[in-house]
């Protein structure tokens, strides 16, 4: 008997190590000490600052992984890793430094797992982060073979006086919505199930886009990184941010309010996508389930002074992320007690 025989193939281990360098590489930012292959990574915080806090989030991909994995998709959760993550610290203002990943698996398939961190190194390219180090574990008879789960770390940085908390909110301030790209990374334990259900193929088209229900599904995470930093560069006052997952807005808009207001929603300012609506239908959610599943289109929550909100529209849309006036945020709370007024009550 050896380790091979037993299910782990070291060898193949460190081939693919070597196969992944390159992407890694290509995330290196100029605070980053020596490279792939040591115990640890060591990243120095960025010059100039005064008073830093770093800012750490962890996350994974959740069962999207299950449909990602059946349709040889593993580039887009890769993605989908980083931006759990990154957009999450993000909304404290904080600049992404580095990021890190543990992928365990049943046994290593180089091919798949290779596309996974190409994409891990993808969303940190696109976030500016460092792909500073990463763990992959072969654990056969714990997962079965070729399966795989995900986990992702990210640390971030950020003037102790620049935080972004929501303390600074205020009645009259606006809310923004900044599009998402589909379902993101939340409530595929219901998707799956729907498409259990229903019957439906995966690949049949979806109604109202050019391409299949899967493409739909799988669509990566949007990252909302570069629109931070779009903010932060001209300038915009934003005072409030949320990452709208799994919970929907309901549970994380309120997450950037102080206490004693509430938002006042507008919920025929934009038109539901189509993935959603197919959804709804074939699932027979109700209408109040589905705000509290899924984000309905609405990836990312900004909250910027009257005075700021068309400044801060122009900003969102030349940067690329489609956004629109979701609300403003009013006194006291909403009617019946509720942090959020304008959504569907439990019956709807």
């Amino acid at each position: 008997m050896d380790y091979r025989t037993a299910g782990v193939d070291v060898m193949a281990g460190r081939a693919f190590v070597e196969r992944i360098r390159s992407s890694v590489d290509s995330t290196r930012r100029p605070e980053v000490v020596g490279g792939l292959g040591g115990f640890g990574g060591f990243c120095r915080l960025p010059e100039g600052l005064r008073q830093p806090l770093l800012v750490a989030g962890s996350d994974g991909v959740g069962t999207k992984l299950e449909l990602a994995q059946a349709h040889s998709r593993h580039h887009a959760v890769g993605i989908d890793l980083v931006a759990m993550c990154v957009n999450d610290v993000i909304t404290s203002g904080a600049e992404p430094l580095f990021f890190l990943d543990y992928i365990a698996t049943g046994k290593l398939s180089p091919e798949a797992m290779a596309e996974v961190v190409e994409g891990i190194a993808d969303g940190c390219r696109q976030s500016g982060c460092a792909l500073l180090g990463g763990e992959t574990a072969e654990m056969p008879g714990f997962y079965a073979p070729g399966k795989y789960d995900l986990a992702g770390f990210c640390v971030a940085v950020v003037e102790a006086d620049a935080v972004v908390d929501g303390r600074a909110v205020q009645a009259g301030d606006r809310i923004l919505a900044v599009a998402s790209s589909g379902v993101h990374s939340n409530g595929f334990s219901l998707v799956r199930r729907i498409l259990e259900d229903s019957g439906t193929s995966p690949q049949q088209p979806l109604a109202g886009t050019d391409g299949s229900l899967i493409d739909a599904l799988l669509t990566p995470t949007r990252l909302y990184g570069a629109l931070v930093k779009a903010l932060q560069t001209q300038a915009v006052p934003v005072r409030g941010m949320a990452h709208i997952t799994g919970g929907g807005l309901p549970e994380n808009l309120p997450r950037c309010l102080p206490q004693g207001m509430h938002a006042s929603l507008n919920v025929a300012s934009w038109e539901r996508p189509p993935l959603f609506r197919w959804l709804q239908a074939a699932g027979q959610i109700p209408e109040a389930d589905l705000w509290n599943t899924f984000n309905l289109g609405v990836g990312f929550c900004l909250v910027v002074p009257a005075e700021a909100e068309q400044h801060a529209l122009a900003v969102c849309n030349a940067a690329g992320y489609p956004s629109w006036s979701l609300g403003e945020v009013r006194p006291g709370p909403a009617p019946g007690g509720a942090v959020l007024a304008g959504l569907p009550g439990p019956g709807s």
